[in-house]
C-alpha cells in the first residue's frame, strides 16, 4: 500500500508542473518547503524518505524537539513563524534561515548572538502584503528603508522575501498581495545593497499556490495539501497578532 504522504506530494509535483506550463515557468524553480506545524516526526520522516528536506516550523520550542529526532536526515531547517527576541539564541541552535524577519529590535538581537556564537544567518524579509492587522510583517511602503537598514548588520544575509496572501476566496485580493511581494523584489535588487541577493520569494500555501507561482513564487510552504488537514484551520496558525 502507498503511502498517503508519499501520494499527496505526488499530486503536488503535478500541480505545481501545471501550474508553472500555464505561467510559462521551469517547475525547477519552485522549492517545495514543507510546513510541518503540528505534524509528528514519523509523519515528516514519510517525507524526507521521498526526498523532500526542507522543513518550515512557526514555534521554536516545536522545531527543537523534531530537529533532535531529525537531526542526522541531512534537512535544512528554516523558521518560518514569527520569531521573538527571547528565543534568539534558541533557534539559532537548529534553523539555517530565517523567514520572519520583521523588525529592527529582532535584527538587533540576531546579529549580536550571531557575532557571541561567531556564525552568520541567512534570513529572509516578511512583508504583510495583504495589510492584516493579524499578521506580522513590514508594511509593503516601508519595506524597501527596512531592507537598506538590515542590509548594514554583516551577519546577516538577505536571500529574499516572504509573505502570507490574505485567506480569501476572492483571488484577485489574493494575487495582490503576491504582486506587491515581486515588485519589492524587482525595487530591492535595483539597490545592488551589499549582503544581499533576493533571489527567492517565499508566498504561497496549499490553497494558494498556483496563484503565487503565477507571480513569481520560488518557494511555496505547504502543509495541509501534503499531510492532511490540521486540528484548526491554516487562519488559526497564521492569524499570528
Amino acid at each position: 500500500m502507498k503511502n498517503p504522504i508519499k501520494e499527496n506530494l505526488e499530486i503536488l509535483e503535478k500541480r505545481i508542473q501545471t501550474a508553472c506550463e500555464n505561467s510559462g515557468r521551469d517547475p525547477k524553480e519552485v522549492k517545495i518547503l514543507l510546513s510541518t506545524k503540528t505534524v509528528e516526526t514519523e509523519r515528516i520522516q514519510h517525507a524526507i524518505d521521498a526526498g523532500y528536506t526542507l522543513v518550515g516550523e512557526n514555534k521554536v520550542k516545536e522545531a527543537e524537539g523534531k530537529y533532535e529526532l531529525l537531526k542526522e536526515q541531512n534537512c535544512t531547517w528554516h523558521m518560518i513563524g514569527h520569531l521573538q527576541t527571547n528565543k534568539v539564541k534558541y533557534v539559532l541552535k537548529y534553523a539555517n534561515l530565517i523567514q520572519s524577519i520583521d523588525r529592527i529590535r529582532l535584527v538587533e538581537k540576531l546579529q549580536n548572538r550571531c557575532e557571541y556564537d561567531q556564525r552568520d544567518i541567512d534570513i529572509f524579509i516578511q512583508v504583510n502584503t495583504s495589510y492584516e492587522h493579524s499578521k506580522f510583517g513590514v508594511p509593503p511602503e516601508k519595506a524597501l528603508e527596512f531592507i537598506k537598514q538590515v542590509s548594514k548588520y554583516p551577519r546577516l544575509h538577505i536571500k529574499g522575501l516572504m509573505t502570507i496572501g490574505i485567506l480569501s476566496s476572492q483571488n484577485d485580493k489574493v494575487r495582490d498581495c503576491f504582486k506587491r511581494l515581486k515588485e519589492i523584489q524587482s525595487k530591492a535588487v535595483a539597490l545592488q545593497l551589499p549582503n544581499t541577493s533576493f533571489d527567492e520569494l517565499s508566498m504561497g500555501m496549499s490553497n494558494d499556490l498556483e496563484i503565487a507561482i503565477a507571480e513569481g513564487s520560488t518557494m511555496i510552504r505547504v502543509g495541509t495539501a501534503v499531510f492532511g488537514k490540521r486540528p484548526y484551520p491554516d487562519s488559526y496558525y497564521w492569524n499570528e497578532g
